[in-house]
């Protein structure tokens, strides 16, 4: 178990979210096992662990530019923060804020949610039967936090109610950003023969959306068409780690194999239906296309609030197409606003969820187009903060 809580350490560093010796797991056996011994919140996260008996506890304080948006948040004092992304709605709802770290505080904010801000700043999240749920919650905690800074920042930019010190956070938050990638990935040339070389581009083609950041290791999906099946990844795998994880698909729904795949399924059925010359598809989560799918200038559009599922407005990011729509086969589902969006292009935008890409002979083009997207609506982004006096 020391090896398993330590390995999701590990992945936190390697994504950038925090140093080592800035996170702390714990997990509760017949004995409290964690992954630092000697860390200096252990006895506080002990307490608030054998309190609430999950299954795990997990806390860091998280690297730059995180950092400073807490910071900037746990400042003005709010109870609670309420993201919008669809990350944040489906599994998390909102963030209980602490005013201290305290034993107390975690039990308060942990016992009707999954994940929470404290002092610190820091990042607490449960594992209700597993450490690796509470590493996908730190994960998604500070995708949350970084989409509705940067998101706020721009609607109160527009509305002229940004503050001196929202706007030091910002410039300070800014400066932190990696620099924009555009380096070549080289993954495996199609066209696929053989469900091996395509589960082999499918791992790769994963691998290198993560390493991108273009997507949190537990989040987002790949598919690719051979013959008339479709392989996905399964759901609840994470996109650099596919090796076992990934399903065939009968186009004809014939296979059982569906049952354990991606929850976007129908949405790759879909698009693979709408556009025949489709080969495969990458869905990721790229931080500045989920945040300009948000901004929106009709402070009195009739669907506010509800725009996630059904924005009437035709609008672009990064000169992909943004179409609302949730995960599902449902009448609000993508799999009805996607296709048609993909049919005439190789990049779709979903509202607050994330960026679908495809490719018509291998994963070379769909990672092109998400990696080219998400860089041209980083860009784009800064460009809106400076025409509203950013």
């Amino acid at each position: 178990m020391d090896r398993v809580l330590n390995g999701f350490s590990e992945r936190l560093v390697t994504a950038g979210l925090a140093r080592e010796k800035d996170i702390l797991f714990l997990a509760l056996d017949d004995a409290v096992l964690a992954s630092d011994p000697n860390h200096p919140d252990r006895e506080v996260l002990e307490q608030a662990l054998l309190a609430l008996q999950p299954g795990a506890l997990a806390c860091l304080r998280p690297a730059e530019p995180y950092a400073t948006i807490l910071a900037f948040f746990l400042e003005q004092r709010p109870q609670v923060l309420a993201p919008r992304d669809s990350e944040t709605r489906l599994f998390l709802h909102d963030l209980p804020v602490a005013s201290e770290f305290s034993a107390q505080a975690l039990v308060q904010g942990l016992k009707n949610r999954k994940g929470m801000v404290l002092p610190g700043p820091r990042l607490a999240a449960l594992g209700p039967l597993t450490p690796e749920q509470a590493f996908v919650t730190l994960s998604s905690l500070c995708f949350a936090v970084f989409v509705l800074f940067f998101s706020d920042y721009l609607e109160d930019l527009r509305a002229g109610r940004a503050t001196p010190e929202q706007r030091a956070a910002f410039a300070r938050a800014a400066s932190f950003l990696p620099p924009v990638r555009t380096d070549r990935t080289g993954l495996a040339q199609g066209p696929f023969t053989s469900p091996a070389q395509v589960c082999a581009a499918m791992a790769q083609a994963g691998r290198a959306t993560v390493d991108f950041s273009l997507v949190d290791s537990a989040f987002g999906n790949v598919s690719a068409l051979l013959d008339q099946t479709i392989w996905i990844s399964q759901t609840g795998s994470s996109l650099d780690l596919l090796e076992g994880d990934l399903v065939a698909c009968a186009l004809d729904g014939s296979s059982c194999e569906a049952l354990t795949a991606s929850s976007e399924l129908p949405a790759h059925a879909g698009i693979y239906a709408a556009a025949p010359a489709t080969r495969c598809i990458l869905h990721g989560h790229p931080k500045f296309a989920v945040t300009l799918s948000l901004d929106c200038d009709r402070p009195d559009c009739p669907d506010r609030g509800q725009c996630h599922l059904r924005c009437p407005a035709k609008r672009t990011a990064g000169g992909a197409i943004i179409v609302p729509g949730e995960t599902g086969s449902g009448a609000c589902g993508i799999c009805h606003t996607l296709p048609p969006a993909l049919r005439g292009g190789n990049a779709a935008i979903v509202l607050g969820h994330g960026l679908f890409a495809t490719g018509r002979r291998d994963f070379n083009e769909a990672f092109a187009a998400l990696l080219g997207t998400e860089n041209a609506c980083r860009e784009e982004y800064f460009q809106r903060v400076r025409d509203v006096g950013g």
